[in-house]
């Protein structure tokens, strides 16, 4: 019987390696930039990360890490309400406060674990949850852990028509929480939050955004998705991540008025049963978001970096879908093409990956590309007449 178990995994295994699905790692031996180093491969334009700011190897930032390690040690070695609460846990928090303008935060190790406390602590029988279809799996898995008696919704993607059908269904609960991405992961487009807002003042609802892909990449200054609107303080509660463009070193936070993070301290099982984020990414994080609000002009280095990589892309003739993000999917649809065109840009030295079911949709696989502020122009051009060359 037990074999039998085991034979089952093999062949689930096999069948993804015949669909051209089965996911294979690159193992990098340099810092993440605009080229990095491969094993067996050596230089590759990377074009899949997530260090849209192009931080990840910014030396200020390594530098704090690095003094964090010889003042703290390796790490906490506790959650935090034993005795894994340290003081630049509480000046990060202070600072993310301070950047998105809210009454206060709380860090995690991750967004994926902020995304999976906040949801199941904030609601109770009888309560509410609406989600749009295309939000990030914690998002999903956090909805999965509600409480017996907590109703869930799901509505189109982006279908503001599709979202008031679904408050009106819940228009007796007693929470109605709404939540979507700022920017959702794999479409690159930009949730519609005035209609959204509209829609949860019409209905009494809490509004939550995972900001993730948004902060430091969209807004005048990187605030996201409420500045990319000016609608500042139109959210009841952000997650976010600085794992992304804030250096890529890890760690996640929720951040809110402060009844909302004091019940997280209280109730939030990944809070309460995980350690604390270690002292030395906390103060990465801190130093990062210290320097995007010193140099906010990055944000529109970034920006111009993807209008520009855009308009190259879209003028050799490749299907691109639209929006303002630093996420720009190339759709192919056919799951085993998307492969390997990853692998043969691979093997002309641009690092990218091939999106297929069910990360995303049947017959929508893609390419994703993401534009770091790393990259220069000349990158840019050299890569857009790569990418046209294979496809076509």
């Amino acid at each position: 019987m037990k074999e039998q178990f085991f034979e089952e995994i093999r062949n689930r295994l096999e069948g993804m390696k015949e669909a051209g699905t089965y996911k294979q790692y690159r193992y990098l031996e340099s810092p993440m930039s605009a080229r990095s180093q491969i094993k067996s491969k050596g230089d590759v334009l990377v074009l899949c990360s997530n260090n849209y700011l192009g931080l990840a190897d910014n030396k200020e930032l390594t530098q704090s890490g690095i003094d964090a390690l010889e003042k703290y040690g390796a790490g906490g070695a506790s959650v935090r309400f034993i005795c894994g609460t340290y003081d630049i846990h509480q000046e990060l928090e202070n600072k993310v406060a301070e950047f998105l303008g809210t009454e206060a935060a709380l860090t995690y190790t991750s967004c994926w674990a902020a995304n999976t406390a906040v949801i199941p602590a904030l609601l109770q029988a009888g309560d509410t949850v609406i989600s749009d279809e295309l939000n990030h799996a914690s998002i999903v898995d956090g909805c999965r852990l509600i409480a017996k008696g907590v109703n869930k919704g799901i509505y189109r993607h982006s279908d503001m028509a599709h979202l008031e059908e679904k408050l009106q269904e819940a228009k007796d609960s007693p929470v109605k929480l709404v939540i979507t991405d700022g920017v959702f992961s794999m479409e690159g487009d930009i949730a519609k939050l005035p209609e959204i807002v509209e829609l949860v003042y019409k209905y009494n609802a809490i509004l939550m955004i995972d900001d993730s892909h948004a902060t430091g990449v969209i807004g005048k200054t990187g605030r996201g998705t409420e500045e990319y609107y000016n609608m500042q303080g139109s959210a009841d509660i952000i997650t976010s991540t600085f794992g992304k463009a804030l250096g890529g070193a890890g760690g996640g936070f929720v951040a809110g008025r402060q009844e909302v993070i004091d019940l997280m301290i209280q109730v939030s099982r990944p809070h309460l049963f995980s350690n604390s984020l270690p002292p030395v990414l906390t103060a990465i994080a801190k130093t990062a978001l210290e320097h995007l609000m010193v140099h906010p002009e990055i944000v529109e280095s970034l920006r111009e970096k993807t209008n520009y990589f855009r308009k190259q892309l879209k003028d050799g003739g490749l299907n691109i879908l639209e929006g303002d993000s630093a996420i720009i999917p190339i759709m192919i649809y056919d799951a085993s093409k998307a492969v390997n065109l990853a692998n043969k840009l691979f093997e002309q030295g641009i690092y990218v990956t091939g999106f297929s079911y069910p990360v995303v949709p049947k017959d929508q696989a893609r390419i994703r590309l993401q534009v770091s502020d790393a990259l220069s122009f000349k990158d840019i051009v050299w890569a857009s007449e790569v990418i046209q060359n294979l496809v076509d």
